[in-house]
């Protein structure tokens, strides 16, 4: 590596969450900038001295005005983009309270877990469709 060479990519800390409703699951559209169009578990970046946990509910409230019971982990997921090295952690979540309201994204849907395959997702967040899959067929199985 040369001197002045930016080569490392950036390293971003995310968490999504995975917000399950009568058998179904909140899917969130990106708007207007990196991925736009893509669907997404709705979430953000993990702030300095916040827990993946309070960071979740601290998005989500901003987000999408509403509040969520975070509960077990689904899946952590390590993706390249061209904007830098984005680490996904997913969490099942409980609707506390509140609608979602779109805020940043362009649409949200309720979506059985079957038909989640059927949006065009951001990369990092499919492997956590997998999981959910899997986890949605060992509980009905």
């Amino acid at each position: 590596m040369t001197e002045g060479d930016s080569s490392v990519a950036k390293q971003i800390n995310v968490v999504g969450a995975v917000i399950v409703r009568d058998e179904t699951i909140l899917c969130a559209q990106r708007g207007p900038g990196a991925l736009e169009g893509m669907w997404e578990f709705p979430g953000g970046k993990i702030e300095p001295g916040e827990t993946p946990e309070e960071a979740l509910r601290r998005e989500l409230v901003e987000e999408l005005l509403i509040d969520v019971e975070v509960g077990k982990k689904v899946v952590t997921t390590v993706y390249e983009y061209d904007f830098g090295v984005v680490t996904l952690t997913t969490f099942y979540c409980r609707l506390d309270e509140g609608e979602p309201t779109l805020t940043e994204h362009v649409a949200v849907r309720w979506l059985a877990v079957e038909e989640l395959p059927s949006l065009e997702w951001a990369p990092a967040d499919v492997p956590a469709i997998d999981k959910i899959r899997s986890d949605f067929r060992a509980v009905h199985a």
